[in-house]
């Protein structure tokens, strides 16, 4: 296969621009490098059958800076493409499309952050979750045992903190975060050339919903995905569910709480058989099992495929996760003991940086890559409808 001269990448990431008799080596951008692959991926295609991103890419005879956001959020990093390739390093080719597109991703959370002045905290994540998760576990701790309130002989988290009290705290974190969500999504959709009408297609939602439930591009083949090394493994794709199934049980265990209390005023704590009791425990259980599985895995992943520049996202997250689950397990089984106090002001704690970092950390990849499978969803429609 035989490329232009000046796409001829004799080494990565870098072009010549020549000025005079002079030329400078100057570094490609991650988009720049990406526009590159995808010109010599469609002129191979040999990788077609394994995601989404390679029918996505042969959609288009040339690539925008558009066209790179939305395949590399339509990317889940299988690392499949990168052990097929014959022109990955030391190729002079040298493609790593997994890597590549994993710097595209982080660039792109940065270029749809809300409000714009936080993008900085996508590059210093470590130290923003270390930092928030600090002062929030000051702030629960101080807060609980200083509280007037004495833990109750049923184990009330709200004889310590009141509910009025919990809801004005979550409540105003809630609605700024889903502000960000909202601004942050909407600016990817129009970025990559989607009208706003196009989000009420119910066929295409109903596709993309069913894409990211069964994380259907974490399923490789049918033999999972080359992660984390070459040999095809289901084990990324089931630590994610417990990872994401698990956050969204301990959301629903939260909805269902609050619907007991404000439609059938029923007062908390509510019996271990309850839904909200049970709903909770299997959702804590998921956010102990995923994370530390990812955290496994990632240890053993080949860095190649990664950008490191995302290592303090993913710990950052996953970490945050974890300590989420394993204190509100804790918090349940030690309720009605005088450790309660305590502990319930960890986990408010821990509960309250997750909130106040999800924005400007690993969560916001969920949105964008639900964006792009939406896209995708719509594309294919498009493609189809016109071939009839």
């Amino acid at each position: 296969m035989r490329v232009p001269e000046s796409d001829s990448p004799s080494a990565l990431e870098t072009r010549d621009r020549v000025a005079g008799k002079n030329a400078t080596i100057v570094p490609l951008t991650p988009v720049e490098e990406g526009e590159r692959l995808m010109r010599l991926c469609n002129a191979c295609r040999y990788c077609e059958g394994f995601c989404a991103v390679f029918p996505a890419m042969e959609r288009r005879l040339a690539f925008t800076g558009r066209d790179i956001h939305y395949l590399a959020n339509l990317c889940h990093n299988c690392g499949e493409c990168y052990y097929a390739c014959p022109y990955t390093p030391p190729h002079a080719f040298a493609l790593n499309i997994p890597q590549t597109f994993a710097r595209v991703r982080t660039a792109s959370y940065e270029k749809y952050a809300w409000p714009g002045f936080f993008r900085g905290l996508f590059r210093q994540n470590a130290l923003t979750t270390g930092a928030a998760t600090v002062l929030c576990l000051c702030l629960f701790v101080l807060g609980t045992n200083l509280s007037p309130g004495a833990p109750s002989a049923s184990g009330s988290f709200y004889s310590v903190i009141s509910h009025d009290a919990m809801v004005g705290i979550f409540g105003a974190a809630s609605v700024w975060i889903l502000a960000a969500f909202v601004i942050g999504f909407l600016r990817f959709w129009c970025d990559v050339g989607e009208p706003l009408s196009s989000l009420l297609n119910p066929g295409a939602l109903m596709q993309a919903f069913g894409d990211v439930l069964r994380l259907k591009y974490l399923e490789g083949g049918g033999d999972g995905c080359a992660y984390p090394g070459e040999v095809h493994s289901h084990s990324r794709r089931w630590f994610h569910h417990f990872t994401f199934y698990g956050f969204l049980l301990c959301f629903t265990s939260t909805t269902v709480a609050a619907s007991y209390h404000y439609f059938l005023h029923w007062e908390a704590p509510y019996p271990f058989w309850s839904a909200p009791v049970v709903l909770g425990v299997l959702g804590g259980i998921g956010l102990i099992i995923g994370p530390l599985g990812l955290f496994w895995l990632k240890g053993k992943s080949n860095r190649e495929l990664n950008d490191r520049t995302q290592t303090g996202l993913d710990y950052g997250f996953l970490t945050l996760l974890f300590l989420t689950g394993l204190t509100g397990i804790l918090l349940l089984l030690i309720r009605q003991s005088s450790s309660m106090r305590l502990v319930l002001g960890i986990h408010l704690g821990f509960v309250a940086a997750l909130f106040l970092t999800m924005p400007y950390g690993k969560f916001v990849h969920g949105i964008y890559r639900f964006g792009a499978l939406l896209k995708n969803a719509l594309e294919k429609r498009r493609a189809a409808a016109a071939s009839s």
